[in-house]
């Protein structure tokens, strides 16, 4: 870090406005440097700020090695020196025999000496254990995320805690590489390949306004509950030169299926969507929550198809269809932001949406989607 010639007081005042999610630009501008050099400092620790270090209580401070210092130059005794400062007299003993003895003691050299010598950088849990840490690879190049591991792992060894593990180690042994725990190429499987950490930042949206629209807020109660199957959360994911697919969500089980859509106008998603939906059974066609895209202005001919209501969320409130934001952003992991969507025929998005199908959830248990939804379909039949 030294190499980015930051005071102590820049880098403190650099993580207090990331923390706050300001772009690198912006960090930049208030720190008198450019974007790239807060980019570059912050991928020297992976986009983690590092711990401060505090002096123990039980050790010597530097007012003290500064008394230890005057008492051995007016020719004290140990024991007298120790008496005075209410210390044992070994401590006072090996502090002055590591630092030079009586005749070359001195405080502020013993003083940084003690502090630089105290650093023990101690090993984390994967360094330390080689079986968790080969299980914990093998599953992040299977795409899992460090939370599903760390759930998955406390499921299904609850006995062993050798075998347990916190997801954000995981994430501070692929961000930061000086660890050289986990090797950097696995950082590929995460859903965001970021090369650091980055703070959350809420996009807001301008508002649409489409005829006939029904409001979120008439939405019936039992859907908000997640007791019955059937209630969808549906958006685009949208890619280079325009391309863009559909996304449904199941609410209670978190089962994803995708869409493909040859063209971009209302009528032609609404077609593509009403075709998707009248394959599923009776019972898991009820309703269907969208935000205010125009994409699904034409959604009086997806009722009349499917005999599915719309609603549709409020102005800048995606988090009101929060289970479909949080598979937009699994998705990106098999669909990256830049991929021509145009290009994956129907069976390729199917194969995308078994492989995150079949991926335990947190919210669900550590069971997966299709498990949940088949034992949902079984319950209702």
């Amino acid at each position: 870090m030294q190499r980015c010639g930051m005071s102590e007081a820049q880098q403190r005042e650099l993580w207090r406005r990331r923390a706050r999610g300001e772009t690198f630009a912006q960090m930049g501008q208030a720190l008198g440097r450019d974007g790239g050099s807060i980019h570059y400092f912050l991928r020297l620790t992976g986009g983690v700020r590092p711990r401060v270090r505090r002096r123990a209580r039980r050790t010597l401070s530097r007012h003290e090695r500064e008394e230890i210092s005057r008492g051995l130059a007016a020719g004290q005794r140990l024991a007298r020196i120790a008496r005075r400062l209410h210390r044992p007299r070994c401590t006072i003993t090996r502090e002055v025999q590591r630092h030079g003895g009586r005749i070359h003691y001195r405080a502020a050299e013993a003083d940084q000496r003690a502090w630089a010598n105290a650093r023990r950088p101690k090993r984390c849990r994967l360094a330390m254990h080689r079986r968790l840490r080969r299980v914990v690879a093998r599953w992040l190049m299977h795409d899992w995320s460090p939370q599903q591991i760390a759930g998955w792992l406390r499921a299904r060894y609850p006995r062993q805690p050798d075998m347990h593990v916190s997801h954000e180690t995981i994430y501070l042994s692929l961000f930061v590489q000086t660890r050289g725990v986990l090797k950097r190429q696995l950082r590929q499987h995460l859903r965001r390949r970021h090369m650091v950490r980055h703070s959350r930042r809420r996009l807001a949206r301008r508002p649409e306004r489409i005829l006939d629209a029904v409001s979120i807020r008439e939405r019936p109660a039992s859907v908000d509950d997640r007791a019955v199957p059937g209630h969808w959360e549906g958006d685009l994911l949208l890619g280079q030169h325009r391309s863009r697919i559909a996304t449904l969500v199941e609410r209670r089980s978190r089962f994803v299926l995708l869409v493909r859509l040859p063209t971009a106008d209302s009528p032609s998603i609404v077609r593509a969507l009403a075709r998707r939906v009248r394959t599923l059974p009776k019972q898991l066609r009820r309703s269907l929550t969208w935000d205010r895209g125009t994409e699904l202005a034409a959604h009086r001919a997806f009722t009349v198809a499917t005999k599915v209501r719309v609603y549709f969320c409020d102005p800048r409130s995606p988090w009101q269809r929060g289970s479909n934001e949080n598979t937009n952003g699994l998705l990106r992991q098999y669909l990256p932001k830049g991929t021509d969507l145009a290009a994956y025929s129907q069976a390729q998005l199917n194969a995308i949406a078994r492989r995150l199908n079949t991926r335990p959830r947190k919210t669900l248990g550590y069971k997966t989607p299709a498990a949940k939804l088949a034992a949902c379909v079984a319950s209702t039949a």
